[in-house]
């Protein structure tokens, strides 16, 4: 019997050799990924014909039959020469011979994995091309979100939703009414308005401290400075409490800082007839685990003080989503998007608010205090999301790379309902 091994690159190239030179009815006896990408081990079908009849067994007989049968033929010749047992040695049980070795099963679990991707590499390829073809305005806004930042996870989602007879126009228009019927913005200056507590947490150099002094010199300007309290728990960072006191000079404001939870609520309690406290925090990882104590502190303080995540725009989309899991545990009553003027696309940080649902209250987009800090307008911000395409990127897909993108299993969180004249586009 002579197995041949292929290898190539796709398994299509692999195929088409097993068929040149065994045939069309060649049989495959296994097929797996390898580094330099797929192998396929053969046998012509004339030799496992071959094998087939050498091997047939007798008709009506099982294999284990067989075995026994064998062992008795055998037990027969020997008995000329040697002395039957008086007790012989029974026949071991069909239940104890018919077992598989774990290493076996683990090979053929393996094997079956690995004509299961490959089968799915292919089929994807194929309904790509069949996608293509039949629906290039489809594919060219698939290019489109996925240049601007948005996941694919995301992206697949809309597409699903997208109406089949529109045309790339119209089919962008209608993305662009579902991202900002799904983008939840705060009604105006809601948190200047109704004031509270409010205690600014993320990762470190998101821009805490900064956001902090623009909210509260927006605060001043609205209610006075002696309506405005300012808190700081960063006594960690060289200079940090030193930041946040020198905005407070300048707006009037004078500056506690604050240890402990037992600190913090004695202060709370001396500030109840303020109408906004604001709480710049210590920037700390997403994997610390000090962030669950920072944020019970907050929790247990005897005061409901909203805890308000502070989001880079300059952050990848993995980062956004760690960060948000981690603070998010113990709840958020919305997030800030600080460095929009650095970010080189605005789509990242929109589609982590989206499938997270958080609530967006403003946008930064630089370091003056207060003039860098605006509302929230969900259909401008996505409006500039498209604009802010980058062209020729390193990070730009090809045409080749795009079915594996939707072969990609998975679904986006379910976004929340909006308003009814817009329920036909918003997701289920």
């Amino acid at each position: 019997m002579k197995v041949k091994r292929y290898i190539a690159s796709t398994s299509r190239e692999a195929l088409r050799q097993v068929k040149e030179e065994l045939g069309e009815d060649a049989v495959i006896l296994s097929n797996r990924k390898i580094r330099n990408g797929v192998e396929i081990m053969a046998l012509a079908d004339a030799e496992m014909t071959h094998l087939v009849q050498q091997d047939a067994p007798a008709p009506g007989l099982s294999a284990l039959n067989r075995y026994y049968e064998s062992q008795n033929d055998f037990a027969d010749t020997e008995s000329f020469s040697k002395p039957v047992l008086d007790n012989p040695v029974q026949q071991p049980s069909l239940h104890e011979n018919n077992t598989i070795s774990p290493a076996f099963a683990r090979d053929i679990i393996a094997e079956i994995q690995a004509m299961r991707s490959t089968l799915e590499d292919q089929m994807a390829t194929v309904a790509w091309g069949n996608l293509t073809q039949r629906r290039p305005d489809k594919v060219k806004l698939l290019r489109t979100l996925l240049d601007c930042g948005f996941s694919p996870l995301l992206a697949r989602h809309l597409m699903s939703k997208l109406s089949e007879d529109f045309d790339y126009e119209q089919s962008l228009k209608q993305a662009t009414s579902i991202l900002t019927a799904n983008l939840r913005t705060a009604a105006s200056d809601d948190m200047i308005e109704q004031g509270g507590i409010y205690a600014l947490v993320g990762p470190t150099g998101v821009g805490k401290t900064t956001t902090t002094a623009k909210l509260a010199a927006r605060c001043v300007i609205r209610h006075g400075a002696d309506k405005v309290a300012l808190l700081t728990t960063d006594s960690y960072r060289i200079g940090g409490h030193e930041q946040l006191r020198i905005y407070g000079q300048l707006l009037g404001i004078p500056v506690r800082n604050i240890k402990d939870t037992e600190d913090l609520q004695l202060t709370l309690s001396e500030l109840r007839n303020k109408h906004m406290v604001l709480i710049d925090t210590v920037g700390m990882s997403q994997r610390d685990r000090m962030v669950v104590q920072q944020m019970s502190m907050f929790k247990n303080c005897g005061s409901e003080v909203k805890r308000i995540l502070i989001l880079s725009a300059t952050c990848n989309g993995k980062t956004l989503d760690e960060i948000i899991s981690a603070y998010q545990e113990e709840g958020l009553s919305g997030c800030i998007i600080t460095k929009v003027d650095e970010a080189a696309s605005l789509g990242v940080v929109l589609d982590a608010a989206i499938r997270r649902k958080l609530i967006l209250h403003y946008v930064a987009n630089g370091q003056k205090v207060p003039e860098d800090i605006h509302i929230a307008h969900s259909r401008y911000l996505v409006h500039r999301a498209f604009k802010s395409t980058a062209k020729d990127s390193a990070f730009t897909l090809q045409d080749a790379e795009f079915a594996l993108i939707m072969a990609t299993k998975g679904d986006a969180e379910t976004l929340p309902s909006v308003d009814k004249s817009v329920a036909g586009l918003a997701y289920d």
